[in-house]
């Protein structure tokens, strides 16, 4: 892989990643990156001082991230990259858009869509695939009334609804064909 590429996947990772940390007046020196966040960034040595300094920031901190990575994890890292540069601009806008309203929410609710998405990848395949068809399925207001009767749920009223709604769906072997 080639350094381009590398840098390309560092800035996008962080730019996704969406660091909460602003970077001081100042940004970080070239001679203050590690060695290894060096080779990383190498493309930008020549104007790395002339970078805006969260950008500086934002790049050091990507750097760090990938050469702590895994082979496996770089590999998955580039998959997720390609995939982010096959988008086109307005689903890439749309992203972006929704990571920023996601940080700025409070930490409970983000903990609460942390959690739900967790769940979400328990499911089997064949469930995630059912809730997606029932979600497409609604109506925009039936999909607001939805949301709104879930962020409104306590954490044990959401609980007892998952599992009535696991109790209740129907099983294989409750079919007749």
């Amino acid at each position: 892989m080639n350094v381009k590429t590398v840098v390309a996947i560092v800035a996008i990772s962080t730019i996704l990643a969406g660091t909460a940390a602003l970077a001081d007046e100042h940004g970080v020196t070239w001679d203050n990156l590690s060695a290894e966040q060096q080779q990383v960034l190498d493309r930008f040595a020549d104007s790395w001082d002339s970078l805006p300094a969260e950008r500086q920031m934002n790049l050091s901190r990507g750097a760090d991230r990938w050469t702590n990575m895994s082979p496996q994890q770089r590999e998955q890292a580039q998959t997720r990259f390609a995939r982010w540069r096959e988008l086109p601009d307005d689903r890439r806008t749309q992203i972006r858009d929704r990571w920023q309203q996601f940080r700025e929410m409070p930490p409970e609710e983000q903990r609460r869509i942390r959690d739900n998405y967790e769940r979400f990848r328990e499911l089997s395949p064949e469930q995630q695939q059912r809730l997606r068809d029932r979600y497409r399925q609604m109506t925009p207001e039936q999909r607001q009334k939805m949301r709104d009767r879930m962020r409104d749920m306590t954490p044990e009223q959401r609980q007892r609804m998952r599992d009535r709604a696991m109790r209740d769906r129907p099983r294989p072997s409750d079919r007749r064909d």
